[in-house]
């Protein structure tokens, strides 16, 4: 026998990991594209002659991918336990494939190039819907996906690597939006109701084409997500709960080696033996622990800061917002990374503490700070501090959790009910900030900007209390350690 059946084969565990990760950075592709395309996309459809494109109409556009994720999510579940997880993760390849497509080119078919209409506002955001539900079937899928089928040890680290796809997806598509822009501007808001040709000749650009080129990039890296995912295999997990055990011993051999791999596949047996059990078969603890996660994760705020930076950026009056989004997403990977080498050796509940205690920081420091002369770099720096903070706590270590903390027979409803949560509360947050920054007590004056952010480190500092009273510490437990865990908290309840 020889060294790496007896030990099993690290390179083989990397490679497959390296492909279900591509679905998170296609995750963060996708929800942060809208970032640098939304003004010229405002621009455009400001220009239709059949309905009044307001504001409500472009948050709703802007946040209509949200839509699709949480339909994916929800479905997410039901696909995972009724096809398996790879042929999941195939199908939301080509929903990101279709919608990046669709979304550069909403006229195919039915419309006149060029032409916006209330008819074309609703193709392009079917479009984003799919797109969406692509996002919320890899969002839920991807981490599940790798933390069945990592070794117990170094699981976390895996699953972390999928928040690192994340925000690297969203960097790329700073960096590509950044570059398809080149010598060419965003058009000034004061500009888009005067008509096309009162548009800044530099940005017109944005307004007819550059929106398209930043919707249609993201096809490239669907397209050889969707060919990749083809070539990993099954989950061993999920080979087991449909009767595949000699499938899965031979996928756990290669992972963990031989000897390991039959004792890993008796520990699933023992799991699956009662494949029928429901959702709360464990307590509502459990799920409410799941779910509060994924509310926690997106109830301090942070989304809303990334997709509406280069906005930000601009109302705190920097001179190159688009170069500081950039700059935002090299801090953001990079203590993204800090999650990644240290959830093994720090455990998770530590990291969601001391993530939660740096964005109340830099949360309340937005607060104080937002709008008053002289204070744009502290205010940055805040912003900066609240980011990075979240980056390597709440970001990658909520999907850790998600993907290990349920018991194996009601994994994939419970993943898609908390991530669904996530969602629905991404939507939410995302659709109510402009509002709630924009709020006034009395004309010109700063209340919505510090209530926002003031109520963000309020949920940040809550958000520490509940991870500490009840969120278990999971480091190092086998997937099938959970079942001992939530029957043990159940029996003592």
């Amino acid at each position: 026998m020889n060294q790496t059946s007896q030990s099993g084969s690290k390179a083989y565990l990397f490679s497959i990991v390296l492909v279900a990760v591509l679905g998170g950075l296609l995750f963060g592709y996708d929800t942060a594209v809208i970032s640098g395309a939304e003004k010229g996309l405002q621009a455009f459809f400001m220009e239709a002659k059949d309905f009044t494109y307001s504001d409500g109409w472009h948050g709703f556009t802007s946040a209509s991918a949200l839509i699709g994720c949480i339909i994916g999510s929800a479905l997410s579940g039901f696909l995972a336990t009724n096809i398996g997880r790879k042929r999941s993760l195939i199908i939301a390849g080509l929903l990101f494939f279709i919608s990046a497509l669709g979304s550069m080119e909403p006229e195919f078919l039915f419309f006149e190039h060029g032409t916006p209409s209330l008819s074309l506002l609703i193709v392009f955001n079917i479009y984003r819907v799919i797109g969406g539900v692509g996002v919320g079937l890899a969002s839920a899928i991807c981490p599940m996906y790798i933390g069945e089928v990592a070794p117990s040890d170094i699981r976390g680290m895996l699953v972390s690597w999928n928040q690192f796809a994340i925000i690297f997806g969203q960097l790329v598509v700073y960096f590509v939006n950044f570059f398809i822009l080149g010598d060419h501007i965003q058009p000034l808001v004061e500009e888009m109701g005067k008509g096309i040709a009162a548009i800044n000749p530099a940005a017109q650009w944005t307004v007819t084409t550059g929106w398209r080129y930043m919707f249609g990039s993201e096809a490239v890296p669907a397209g050889l997500f969707a060919l990749l995912i083809c070539f990993v295999p099954e989950t061993p997990r999920y080979l087991v709960s449909i009767g595949r055990d000699d499938v899965a011993e031979r996928i756990l051999s290669k992972i963990n080696g031989s000897d390991k791999a039959a004792r890993i596949l008796q520990d699933i047996r023992d799991t699956m033996v009662v494949k029928t059990e429901k959702l709360l078969t464990y307590g509502f603890v459990c799920i409410f622990v799941g779910i509060m996660l994924s509310v926690f994760q997106q109830a301090v705020g942070i989304n809303a800061v990334l997709y509406y930076a280069p906005r930000i950026f601009g109302d705190m009056g920097m001179d190159d917002p688009m170069m500081l989004t950039v700059f935002m997403g090299i801090i953001n990977i990079s203590f993204t990374l800090v999650a990644v080498f240290t959830v093994e050796k720090w455990g998770r509940k530590p990291l969601l503490i001391s993530g939660s205690l740096g964005m109340a920081l830099g949360a309340l420091g937005v607060a104080l700070s937002f709008g008053h002369d002289g204070m744009g770099l502290f205010t940055a720096a805040s912003l900066l501090i609240y980011s990075a903070s979240f980056m390597f706590s709440w970001g990658p270590i909520t999907w850790v959790l998600i993907a290990e903390i349920f018991p194996n027979t009601i994994r994939g409803g419970a993943v898609a009910i908390a991530v669904a949560f996530q969602w629905i509360f991404n939507f939410i947050v995302s659709s109510t900030f402009v509002p709630m920054f924009n709020m006034h007590l009395t004309e010109g004056d700063d209340f919505g900007h510090w209530f926002t952010y003031g109520l963000y480190g309020i949920i940040c500092i809550v958000a520490a209390l509940f991870v500490w009273r009840m969120v278990p510490e999971t480091k190092g437990k086998t997937l099938e350690d959970m079942t001992k865990l939530w029957k043990s908290e159940r029996q003592n309840s």
